[in-house]
């Protein structure tokens, strides 16, 4: 109910000016208290090593299970008693590389305990660099 009939209502306005105002302190103080990173002004003298290049790659143990538990490391099979004599035949496959990279090739039959099998054997010999081989599907 308009009670006020011949007055005229004022429409409000929205006065920019002091969120102008507002805004350009923020920025001045912004830009003060900003610290700014100098990278150009660090000097870094970066250590410089010598040696030559090592020419012995490191060899690879393929350690291969088939669908009845049987073991191969280099395609040489072993006689599975426990982990601990897998662990014997990776070490011994292993020469004197310190941690050598472990391809386990599992065939797809295969129980996962005897993939696990593996995976322990080399946890207790010091290796941890561990993959799988795997082939695509035929169609």
């Amino acid at each position: 109910m308009n009670f006020q009939r011949g007055r005229n209502r004022e429409e409000p306005e929205i006065n920019l000016i002091p969120m102008i105002d507002v805004l350009l302190v923020i920025l001045i103080f912004m830009m003060v208290t900003t610290s700014y990173a100098k990278f150009s002004e660090l000097q870094i003298n970066l250590p410089q090593a010598g040696g030559e290049a090592s020419n012995a790659s490191a060899q690879p143990l393929n350690v291969t299970v088939d669908a009845t538990a049987r073991y191969a490391v280099n395609s040489k099979g072993i006689i599975y008693t426990g982990i601990d004599s897998l662990t014997v035949a990776l070490k011994k496959a292993a020469g004197t590389q310190t941690d050598p990279t472990i391809i386990i090739n599992a065939d797809a039959k295969a129980t996962h305990q005897s993939v696990v099998n593996i995976m322990e054997a080399a946890r207790l010999a010091g290796y941890s660099r561990i993959t799988f081989t795997t082939q695509n599907q035929q169609q």
